[in-house]
C-alpha cells in the first residue's frame, strides 16, 4: 500500500527555453536602458532597479519552492503515520 513519490523533474528542453528565456529578457531590458534617451543617473537607476527585481524574483521563486517541498515532507510523514497506525489496528479485538 506504500506508494513511493516520484520526484518531479523539468525536461532539458524546458530547462533550456527557461534559461533562453530569461537571457532574452535581460538583454533586451539592458539594451532599452542603455538606449534610452535619458541622463546617466537615470538609466543607472533603472538597470538598479531591474538587478534588484531580478533577484527578488530569484529569492520568491526559492521560497516557494522550498515551502512546498516542506510540505510534501510534512504529507508523507502523515501518510506513514496513518499507515502504521491502520497496519496495527485490529478491526476484530474486543475494547
Amino acid at each position: 500500500m506504500s506508494d513511493t513519490p516520484v520526484k518531479q523533474q523539468s525536461t532539458a528542453a524546458f530547462y533550456g527555453q527557461a534559461v533562453a528565456s530569461f537571457a532574452v529578457a535581460l538583454a533586451a531590458t539592458a539594451i532599452g536602458i542603455f538606449n534610452l534617451q535619458a541622463d546617466a543617473w537615470v538609466r543607472a537607476f533603472l538597470a538598479v532597479a531591474v538587478l534588484y527585481l531580478v533577484t527578488s524574483a530569484f529569492t520568491l521563486s526559492k521560497v516557494v519552492r522550498d515551502r512546498q517541498e516542506a510540505g510534501q515532507i510534512v504529507s508523507r510523514v502523515e501518510q506513514a503515520r496513518l499507515e502504521k497506525l491502520l497496519a496495527e489496528h485490529d478491526p476484530f479485538e474486543k475494547l
